[in-house]
């Protein structure tokens, strides 16, 4: 009998196959006192398992690398780079010395800060960086312990359309299964914007997360169905489920195959209108991914991950480097970096403030971003140097978090100015002319959105925190996530001033939330006025084929009469409805 599985849809396809179910022991750590005069033989222990796990990771990217991945390979960079950081690399040492413990333990309570330093940030996308750490710290757990191999390590059946069950995967695993062969994933944890997730939409491995007690409902060998794009599973499938899916699976590879021929095609509409379609990244290894997909520049790179979970934030040297190379390897195409959008409650390097424990209650409504910039200028100044240096290189815009009023408007621009003037005395080049946006993610920044675009260069609209902050409703909160609907008519009202008060002052707008690489809304914001849109590599080729088959006028046309519906359900109606045939 079938038996019908659900959990989070995080990478599409639909795929037939057998079950591999893989099944690991929780590493379980306790804490043993060392005598003083062992503590240096500890700390010699802990740094032999750094290096064998460096070792490790580095075999893996070889391999992939020798296979012509070497764009995929550079995730593993992400890992590499962290245990370099001082997080990893001498924290726990600092430990095992400050408390007498053995290493295991002090890379233990390590973890416990790092990811009490992820929970609390507000955007999702950096906050499911804490699977990174877990994933790393496992590792090289199992040097230390002398576990054996890693879970990369585990073959398949040679030959096999093979789906892999498993409780929690790391890039790493998924890169070792991508090079056997494996056709999707089902994972008990793990969330939509985890590394895992954005590398198996890369890899084009369907993949479903959050599947409860995949583990034991799903039998190894058993025939199933993945539907990735749905979220479902079939155990068991039956015949005519089975044929179904087939028919299924074969039109998405003859859609693929379609997508892949629109690479070096502009964005453009029925009746020519140029769409700009960029990409949203947060890690320099990220931007090989944009080639391949070919988009028109960097809507929005995060620059956060070099931030969080260190001792001392980095200066404005080793932030250079990066930025530097991120406009190098884009080539002429724009930049969009965003400054620093953490709170005054992370652990950045000593610059906490005295309210670091108010803004803690709710970090999403605290001491955040340009709040904090105001407070603490310091990490925002040298921040700001090292994009400016990194804009005498290439076409780069600076993109301001979190703003609220006009008044931190004029104070951070003044802040800029200042580098700025810093920068010209000592004769180190930069752009001038550098663009500063603000991003409009609440309804105060929406409501003023004329009188932003008057003192901006060009607006960006984040859609994931708007909608959270217009209609009070935490996404991750399962009671009330039902209310985080981009069609919500209170959304795309403040959309749509958005929108309008750009065109009206001549300044573009941009949308980077999830709903720009959401299909289903693509010909709506192109109604809507929206002409830049910035989201996920893996979703630009979908986005840019529904753009190439939409006829502006009408969907003008069409969108207007929306306006008129004041009920959600309504809307959705009309916005299915414009897309019939896509």
């Amino acid at each position: 009998m079938t038996e019908t599985l659900r959990g989070m849809a995080v990478a599409a396809g639909v795929v037939l196959g057998q079950a591999h179910v893989i099944r690991r022991d929780r590493i379980r750590v306790r804490e043993d006192f060392i005598p003083k005069a062992q503590l240096g033989r500890e700390i010699d222990r802990y740094k032999d398992a750094l290096r064998r796990t460096r070792g490790e990771l580095k075999e893996i990217r070889r391999r992939i690398r020798a296979d012509n991945s070497a764009g995929i390979a550079d995730f593993l960079d992400a890992h590499l780079l962290m245990l370099k950081d001082s997080a990893l690399a001498s924290a726990p040492a600092d430990i095992i010395k400050e408390r007498q413990c053995n290493a295991e333990w002090a890379l233990h309570l390590q973890r416990e800060r790092l990811l009490t330093a992820f929970e609390g940030i507000a955007d999702p996308y950096l906050r499911a960086r804490k699977d990174d750490v877990e994933h790393v710290v496992e590792r090289v757990l199992r040097n230390l312990l002398g576990l054996g191999a890693a879970p990369d390590a585990v073959t398949l059946p040679a030959g096999a359309a093979s789906v892999v069950v498993v409780e929690d995967i790391s890039p790493t695993d998924l890169l070792a299964l991508h090079q056997q062969g494996v056709i999707a994933v089902i994972c008990e944890s793990g969330g939509l914007n985890s590394h895992s997730a954005i590398l198996a939409r890369g890899l084009g491995i369907s993949a479903v997360f959050g599947v409860h007690e995949a583990g034991q409902r799903i039998h190894h060998g058993d025939d199933l169905i993945v539907d990735g794009g749905a979220g479902i599973i079939y155990v068991a499938p039956d015949q005519s489920l089975s044929s179904y899916y087939q028919q299924r699976r074969q039109q998405q590879q003859r859609e693929l195959a379609a997508l892949r021929q629109l690479r070096d095609l502009p964005a453009r509409t029925v009746d020519g209108q140029l769409i700009m379609l960029r990409a949203n990244v947060e890690l320099a290894e990220d931007v090989e991914m944009i080639a391949g997909v070919n988009a028109d520049g960097i809507g929005l790179y995060r620059t956060e991950m070099m931030f969080l979970g260190r001792r001392e934030p980095p200066g404005e040297q080793e932030q250079f480097a990066l930025y530097r190379r991120v406009v190098e390897e884009m080539a002429g195409r724009p930049v969009t970096f965003r400054t620093l959008d953490v709170g005054a409650d992370k652990p950045l390097g000593g610059a906490q403030t005295p309210r670091a424990g108010a803004a803690a209650i709710n970090p999403a409504l605290g001491l955040r971003a340009v709040r904090w910039y105001l407070q603490e200028p310091e990490i925002f100044q040298c921040q700001v140097r090292a994009i400016l240096r990194a804009s005498a290189l290439g076409p780069v815009r600076l993109l301001l978090p979190m703003l609220t009023t006009l008044g931190e408007v004029i104070q951070i621009r003044a802040l800029i100015r200042a580098q700025q003037d810093m920068l010209q005395r000592a004769g180190i080049d930069f752009d001038a002319r550098l663009a500063i946006g603000g991003m409009i993610e609440v309804p105060a920044a929406a409501l003023l959105a004329d009188v932003f675009a008057r003192h901006l260069d060009f607006l960006s609209i984040g859609t994931n925190d708007l909608i959270q902050y217009t209609l009070a409703a935490d996404r991750l909160d399962e009671e009330v996530n039902y209310l985080c609907d981009p069609l919500q008519p209170a959304i795309l009202r403040l959309i749509a001033l958005t929108i309008q008060a750009g065109a009206e002052a001549g300044v573009p707008v941009a949308l980077c939330g999830e709903m720009a690489g959401d299909p289903r809304y693509t010909r709506l914001l192109l109604g809507m006025g929206l002409r830049e849109f910035s989201m996920t590599p893996a979703m630009l080729p979908r986005i840019k084929q529904i753009i190439l088959t939409t006829r502006l006028a009408d969907t003008e046309r069409r969108v207007q009469e929306l306006w008129q519906k004041v009920d959600s359900d309504e809307i959705a109606v009309g916005v299915d409805n414009l897309n019939v045939g896509i």
